[in-house]
């Protein structure tokens, strides 16, 4: 559950801490690339909620999105179609469910705890 999380926080200082430009060419990826990263990020937290993590599935589907949707993005320079759109819609799909699984998750586990001891009103009747 950790690696995710360090990898973000790194990134995150690196790129506050290091001026880097990056060409207007290559946003479109880049755009893919972060996308991807935060996909994978999500996705292995709302895994470690539901007791399902895996590192090795973490790292080959960050690997996995990042390359498949860079080579979207490049086929559709190349075709002059923008399909790396294509890539955004899904990464952006994925990661708003995800952060509905996840926000469900803290409010029905950590912000309203049922109490064990409360009989069921049903079984009264």
């Amino acid at each position: 559950m950790w690696l995710p999380l360090v990898g973000l926080a790194l990134g995150i200082f690196i790129g506050s801490v290091l001026s880097i430009t990056i060409p207007m060419e290559y946003a479109k990826y880049m755009s893919v690339a972060v996308l991807a990263a935060l996909d994978s990020v999500f996705g292995s937290l709302r895994s470690f909620l539901e007791d399902k993590f895996d590192a090795l599935v973490l790292l080959t589907g960050f690997f996995t999105n990042a390359v498949l949707a860079a080579l979207l993005a490049y086929i559709g320079d190349r075709l002059g179609v923008d399909l790396f759109l294509a890539a955004v819609f899904a990464f952006g799909v994925r990661i708003f469910q995800n952060l509905a699984v996840i926000r469900r998750y803290v409010i029905d586990r950590m912000v309203r705890p049922r109490p064990k001891s409360q009989p069921n009103p049903i079984e009264k009747v």
